[in-house]
């Protein structure tokens, strides 16, 4: 089972241009992979709101791109625009094997004054692999507010605990009637991916990883588990730069024991310019 995750900036390159085509081209290039999970997907925000965007709804042209996928749509930005349209502005989760249930978790937002932000979610969703179901999250951390960012931290640890819970009791209270009332098996094998924007030697990248006060297990990059103690790969800001920032290592894969004990293999890809993101993969067994 491999699993790419990708911030796209808007399918947007080094070289400026915005193609959703590429960024699928590019994707299917890096890697055969069964489950994409993309950061930084627009509808409906052409230029100046977004640079090089035209109003197009790039979750559709992505979904059209990959048929035999399924796609789930991520929306945390939702705004008016023109009569009979909205604005919207998330991230993408798409599979190609079975998906079984999805959530959506609108991530902590805590007011900070004079801070740029905007609304942040998480997707769940159950994906049936051939080495057992895994419970597959993606997300994006807010950029400008450490104070969102930690909260945000918080938010996705305790999503990871209440599944692994619901996992733990492995209870199906209300039947298989098909109604909205269906409780679905959740795995205890997680892993949770995505642009954290934070580093991997932040004091948040260690809460990520810091343990439980309950029963639940913690969490281990992917990359730690399989190089210990070895510098973790630039994921943003190789070809341009941001202010006074050098390269950048926000961009991460971390997983519970039971997935853990799956990896096979976990990479960044650092040549592809079709982003200002680098993708990550892993591959689990």
């Amino acid at each position: 089972m491999k699993i790419m995750s990708w911030n796209v900036q808007w399918c947007r390159g080094i070289d400026g241009r915005v193609d959703p085509a590429r960024i699928v081209a590019e994707a299917k290039r890096i890697a055969d992979f069964d489950v994409l999970c993309l950061q930084e997907i627009a509808d409906a925000f052409p230029e100046p709101r977004l640079a090089g965007n035209d109003d197009g709804d790039q979750f559709a042209d992505i979904a059209a791109l990959l048929p035999g996928y399924t796609a789930v749509r991520g929306i945390a930005v939702d705004q008016p625009a023109e009569p009979g349209k909205r604005r919207q502005f998330g991230n993408m989760m798409l599979s190609r094997l079975p998906v079984r249930q999805v959530y959506r978790w609108l991530l902590p937002y805590p007011h900070d004054p004079g801070k740029a932000g905007m609304p942040r979610i998480a997707i769940e969703a159950v994906i049936a692999s051939p080495g057992g179901d895994v419970r597959v999250i993606t997300t994006h951390l807010e950029w400008y507010s450490i104070l969102q960012r930690a909260a945000q931290v918080e938010g996705l640890r305790r999503i990871y605990a209440d599944g692994y819970a619901h996992a733990r009791a492995a209870d199906v209270t209300m039947g298989e009637d098909g109604g909205p009332f269906e409780t679905f098996l959740r795995p205890r094998a997680a892993v949770i991916c995505g642009d954290f924007n934070l580093e991997h030697v932040s004091d948040l990248h260690s809460r990520m990883v810091a343990g439980f006060d309950d029963a639940t297990p913690p969490l281990v990059n992917s990359w730690d588990l399989l190089h210990p103690g070895e510098p973790y790969p630039a994921t943003f800001c190789i070809y341009n730069r941001m202010g006074n920032y050098g390269e950048l290592h926000c961009d991460f894969f971390f997983a519970s024991p039971e997935a853990a004990s799956r990896i096979a293999d976990f990479r960044v890809d650092q040549q592809t310019q079709a982003s200002d993101h680098q993708p990550i993969v892993l591959t689990l067994r």
